[in-house]
């Protein structure tokens, strides 16, 4: 299969990654107009690591977007209520209705992904999986990118770019070759075993806390996905050899009848484990370049945070290339920094595990009212505008991008 047919020679935006950050971004700009080429070196629909909970911020901007009432037709149950364990102690929180949302919701991140990747090619972006990045090339004087790329079967291609946006994870090749640095970075972290169960009944999302461990109760549209958590320097200590002793172990010191509750149910594939990582807020933009979700921004998955934020900060840079500007993608940053960094500051806390019941409580206090910040900023936000492009002329160049890279260029690296 040749993964490059159809290539045009020049693109406005060149993503790489096509994960909730990346689609929704390809989304928002190819809705506005927008040329838009996507590649990820993953097969289209395919599962990954996630904690799936979608804040009311996230759902609010799907329903924006038209994409939630697909999310929960495909048997996503609407989450009404979550339930914070501290050991014996239980407070339910209804979830109430505010910016027109009355619910939240955890899809699975094979509903989640391919949906917005659906849309995204339905607005008019080029998609291409199993398609992985190989090298970056800068022309000077901000006159464009030179992305080159290769398929699975180790064929190279280049695409060309005004701008080359990196939502490829944590462990982003984008980062690297563009030299991000991390300018804000967390002490803490925890490690996480989870897995999907079916025939389990809980109502609601479920959080439990308690010495040194920590578990959690998600609903999705495919069983719940449970998960426990613990300091991540015990993480190995508790999980290795028979992985799901030590999962059970830690969901029954987390909350009463937990463990109990998760026996009697039927575990759907296996169990998957994450042995933590600190949270970064990294540079997210330079000449030619941005970054968007865990690439520029990452904190520990025991807030549950990071879709919601990767759906914010699709916006937040879209909005940025549509309106252009010498100064778009600095406001870019400085929003997302202005609302991540007081999650990442709880975050960290809570990842530390160094709290007793009391403090974690007023943790959880401080999370809510940063969460309440981000949902009052982005119901806000205007309607964003149609995607002006300049030179159009000067984009319809070969693929060797011969007149718009005249000038000498700054290499990267190309593989």
């Amino acid at each position: 299969m040749n993964m490059y047919r159809n290539l045009e020679p020049r693109y406005d935006v060149v993503i790489v990654g096509a994960r909730c950050a990346g689609a929704a971004t390809a989304f928002l700009l190819a809705r506005s107009g927008a040329r838009v080429l996507v590649v990820d070196r993953q097969a289209y629909g395919s599962d990954t690591l996630s904690t799936h909970a979608l804040m009311r911020g996230a759902v609010l901007q799907l329903e924006r977007w038209g994409i939630l009432p697909q999310i929960m037709a495909a048997d996503t149950p609407p989450i009404c209520a979550t339930t914070f364990h501290y050991a014996e102690e239980a407070i339910r929180v209804a979830i109430k209705p505010e910016h027109g949302v009355d619910h939240l919701c955890a899809p699975r991140r094979t509903l989640l992904d391919r949906l917005l990747v659906d849309e995204a090619r339905e607005a008019g972006a080029d998609v291409r999986h199993g398609v992985a990045l190989a090298g970056l090339e800068f022309a000077s004087k901000n006159s464009g990118v030179v992305v080159a790329l290769k398929d699975i079967s180790g064929s190279h291609m280049i695409a060309c770019a005004d701008i080359v946006i990196g939502a490829d994870g944590r462990q982003s090749t984008v980062a690297k070759l563009v030299n991000a640095e991390a300018y804000a970075e967390g002490s803490n972290s925890s490690g996480i075993v989870f897995g999907y169960f079916d025939k389990l009944t809980a109502d609601g999302s479920h959080w439990y806390f308690a010495k040194n461990a920590a578990a959690g109760v998600i609903p999705t549209n495919s069983g719940h996905c449970v998960f426990a958590a613990v300091p991540a320097p015990r993480f190995h200590a508790t999980f290795q050899g028979d992985v799901m002793r030590g999962f059970l172990h830690v969901l029954g010191a987390s909350g009463s009848g937990l463990s109990a509750a998760v026996e009697r149910g039927k575990l759907m594939g296996r169990l998957r484990g994450f042995g933590g990582a600190r949270c970064y807020l990294r540079q997210c933009h330079g000449p030619g370049w941005a970054l968007v979700g865990d690439a520029g921004y990452f904190k520990d998955p025991l807030t549950a945070h990071g879709i919601t934020d990767a759906l914010r900060d699709a916006d937040f840079l879209s909005r940025a290339i549509i309106g252009g500007g010498a100064h778009a993608l600095e406001t870019y940053q400085r929003d997302r920094d202005a609302l991540s960094l007081p999650f990442m500051r709880i975050t960290d806390a809570i990842a530390s595990f160094s709290w007793d019941l009391d403090e974690i409580k007023k943790l959880h206090t401080d999370l809510s009212v940063a969460m309440k910040a981000e949902t009052n900023h982005i119901a806000g936000l205007p309607k964003p505008p149609a995607f002006i492009s300049a030179e159009r002329e000067r984009r319809s160049n070969p693929p060797g991008c011969q007149d718009s890279l005249a000038e000498p260029r700054r290499a990267c690296a190309i593989a």
